[in-house]
């Protein structure tokens, strides 16, 4: 009698947790978690649209005959394509991906493709991981894209240093989309990691732009690479688009009902890298696309945790949206930039004062890191480890001899105690070297 008294109440409670959730669903948008960033200038966000078409520039089979050529073309010269691997030549061990000598933006670029969805081998790397398998310099990152990094880093290591010491000066570029971008992002940590393996290059011409990509790292690793360039994920894990419904519908449920400071304090699960760039079309209750706009952070809380379900997830993933809707951002910017008028002394002002704002957002998140007590939040190490019984090492024996030897981390605390100081009015201000 009372275990069927008891079985009403369970369906009640079960039915407000349902109504909860769907609540929060409806209302809940992508554009609420970056409401309060500040806006992306022209200078920072140019290079997004040209790399996006280079990742689009790896579908096609010949560019000089394009078969999915976006408006305007690639805007490429296929004579300068130096590598291009296809899945024949990476034996499914990582995407397909091109290098490609930028001689117009001084650039080498390493661009990688993103899932494709008849290819088994592209899972196996996207599904190749568990909570806390893997760890890297202090963090978790995912298994299944450091491995593919390694593999990248492993094959083109030679091809890229004969590139850097053949155009001193260029820079060098990782970007990827979707699980290419996952690939991206480990592969630049690793290469900032282990620069001596590319002719000791400058740890400021290593660049990162990695569109829409998977969590691949953990938190403390995501806000302490922010200064490199990042774009942000999409709302929802890859690894659970392609499970059935009802489990997806299961996470999202899951998810909401876990409180975030609670997340925030799991050094295992994992993040979009670094600083995140956020375009914005549309607006909660209205139908239809807005001009977009383009927002930019460095979050602490907040990184696209929400799951948003969304009949358009799936199209505003493409690459090929993101590269129509980023330069019609671009444009818009640029558009503002000519009515205004702005003198050439003042826009070289401008990005000065945007590298010191920054800077300044860097810091403020390791602040915030702080508050939050985000675990296992050390100060980068110089030289890259990789620790677990299965763990592969990408650094040379020298550095990780080296990295054997140094067992004492910097904490959170000391980091920012080194980083600022108290002004005579109390505040927290950035130390001068």
């Amino acid at each position: 009698m009372s275990l069927a008294c008891g079985i009403p109440l369970i369906e009640c409670i079960y039915c407000v947790a349902c109504a909860r959730w769907a609540w929060k669903r409806c209302l809940h948008t992508a554009g609420h978690d970056s409401e309060h960033w500040g806006l992306a200038t022209p200078d920072e966000f140019e290079p997004v649209p040209h790399l996006c078409r280079l990742i689009l520039a790896v579908y096609e089979e010949d560019l000089n005959n394009p078969q999915w050529p976006p408006d305007g073309g690639y805007r490429i010269d296929p004579d300068f394509i130096i590598v291009r691997k296809k899945y024949e030549h990476t034996l499914g061990r990582a995407p397909p991906y091109i290098i490609y000598l930028d001689r117009s933006n001084s650039d080498i670029v390493l661009a990688i493709r993103g899932l494709n969805l008849a290819k088994e081998s592209d899972y196996a790397v996207l599904l190749d991981n568990r909570l806390g398998q893997m760890k890297f310099d202090g963090g978790y990152v995912h298994n299944g894209l450091l491995k593919a990094a390694g593999w990248v880093l492993d094959a083109e290591c030679d091809t890229l240093r004969d590139l850097l010491e053949k155009n001193p000066g260029y820079t060098l570029t990782v970007s990827g989309h979707s699980l290419g971008a996952g690939v991206a992002a480990m592969l630049a940590m690793l290469v900032v990691q282990n620069r001596d393996r590319l002719g000791n290059i400058e740890r400021k011409r290593i660049r990162c732009f990695a569109i829409a990509p998977a969590r691949c790292m953990s938190l403390n690793l995501a806000v302490r690479y922010a200064d490199d360039d990042f774009l942000p994920r999409t709302a929802t894990p890859l690894e659970d688009i392609f499970n059935l419904p009802c489990l997806l519908c299961l996470r999202c449920m899951r998810d909401t009902c876990v409180p975030e400071e609670r997340m925030l304090k799991d050094p295992r699960r994992l993040y979009a890298p670094g600083r995140l760039y956020h375009i914005v079309e549309r607006k909660p209750f209205k139908c239809g696309r807005f001009p977009p706009v383009v927002r930019t952070a460095v979050p602490v809380d907040g990184r696209f945790e929400h799951i948003v379900l969304s009949c358009n997830a799936t199209s505003d993933h493409a690459i090929i949206w993101i590269e129509r809707e980023a330069q019609r951002a671009l444009n818009l910017m640029l558009e503002k930039d000519r009515i205004m008028e702005i003198p050439q002394k003042q826009r070289m002002e401008r990005q000065v004062t945007l590298e010191r704002e920054h800077s300044e957002e860097y810091r403020a998140a390791l602040r915030r890191a702080v508050t939050l007590a985000v675990p296992h939040a050390y100060a980068p190490s110089p030289y890259g480890t990789f620790d677990g019984s299965n763990s592969q090492n990408f650094a040379t024996g020298e550095d990780s001899s080296r990295s054997r030897k140094s067992k004492h981390k910097e904490s959170w605390d000391e980091l920012i105690e080194r980083l600022f100081e108290k002004d005579e009015s109390g505040h927290m201000v950035l130390r001068k070297a």
